[in-house]
């Protein structure tokens, strides 16, 4: 295990990936867990607001009498 020291660079506290790991993603939503933890999570997108999933899915049964306004969720 290793460990980092936050560094503060202008007006945001920094903590640097050490080398020996490799991210397989280049974005990340950050969350304060419990006790101070900072969690780390891979930025993925949203199915129910991506037109492309939208569209491949539209008209299926679960959608009858179900309207969704995508715009709600962003």
């Amino acid at each position: 295990m290793k460990s980092v020291k936050i560094r503060k660079v202008g007006s945001s506290n920094v903590l640097t990936v050490p080398h020996e790991i490799h991210p397989k993603y280049d974005t990340f939503d950050v969350f304060e867990g419990r006790d101070g933890a900072i969690i780390y999570l891979p930025k993925k997108s949203n199915p129910f607001t991506d037109p492309k999933y939208i569209a491949a899915h539209s008209g299926s049964e679960l959608d009858e009498g179900f309207e969704v306004d995508a715009d709600e969720f962003e």
